[in-house]
């Protein structure tokens, strides 16, 4: 493979850092911009528009690479759900699925949340991590006919406060919206939901179930493992 950032004058720890800090926190392009002028960094905000636009992808791509090839998923339950996205005054809608441990699995973005829509996120989601043992939905119609079309329509599960893992799972998205004062393009919001998604689950290290000690070994090791991202 050949090296990414042949071409770049900033280092690869930069970009990455740039990456990061954009992806994963709540920031602005000027925000970014601004901390990293105080790390003696000194870089406009369209080079880090630019910089996502084009390692950020690339960055999400070998993560989900890596956390399929390790299995670092679960098949055992699956939470669905779509959330509201307005694009230049239209309604466009998200599909998330997240498993029962609230690792994120795919995201598909759509103009509508019919069956069609509904089917096409399933089939992208099974294509890459099979089929799980129970699928909790809400009551949207689309979800029982696409399950009903790929034939597992038996491990549907719906009920009150059964999804909230996926409903919770839209809360860091939302926040991350705000910050970027709302998409422009569909194709934007695919790519930027997708590489937010697998950075996401690079650096959810479950702080409140460890201790200290575990959680700094953690973060150190992920850190270590984000900076080898397409070496």
């Amino acid at each position: 493979m050949r090296n990414p950032f042949r071409y770049f004058n900033s280092s690869p720890e930069v970009i990455r850092l740039t990456v990061m800090m954009y992806i994963r926190y709540p920031l602005s392009l000027r925000q970014v911009e601004d901390l990293l002028f105080e790390r003696g960094i000194d870089i406009c905000h369209e080079t880090i528009r630019f910089w996502w636009n084009r390692f950020g992808p690339m960055f999400a791509k070998e993560i989900r690479k890596r956390r399929i090839q390790t299995r670092s998923y679960s098949h055992w339950r699956w939470h669905l759900d779509e959330v509201f996205v307005r694009i230049n005054g239209e309604t466009h809608y998200l599909w998330r699925a997240v498993d029962h441990e609230g690792e994120v699995l795919e995201v598909f973005a759509t103009k509508r949340r019919d069956r069609m829509a509904a089917l096409k996120f399933l089939k992208r989601a099974m294509k890459r991590y099979g089929r799980p043992k129970v699928i909790v939905t809400d009551r949207l119609r689309s979800y029982g006919a696409a399950l009903k079309f790929i034939g597992i329509v038996e491990r549907q599960e719906c009920g009150r406060w059964l999804n909230n893992r996926a409903e919770n799972s839209h809360q860091r998205f939302r926040r991350r919206e705000r910050a970027m004062a709302k998409f422009r393009e569909l194709k934007t919001l695919q790519k930027f939901a997708a590489a937010h998604a697998s950075i996401h689950n690079h650096f959810n290290l479950d702080r409140h179930l460890n201790s200290r000690d575990i959680f700094k070994r953690n973060r150190s090791a992920t850190l270590a493992e984000w900076r080898q991202l397409v070496a």
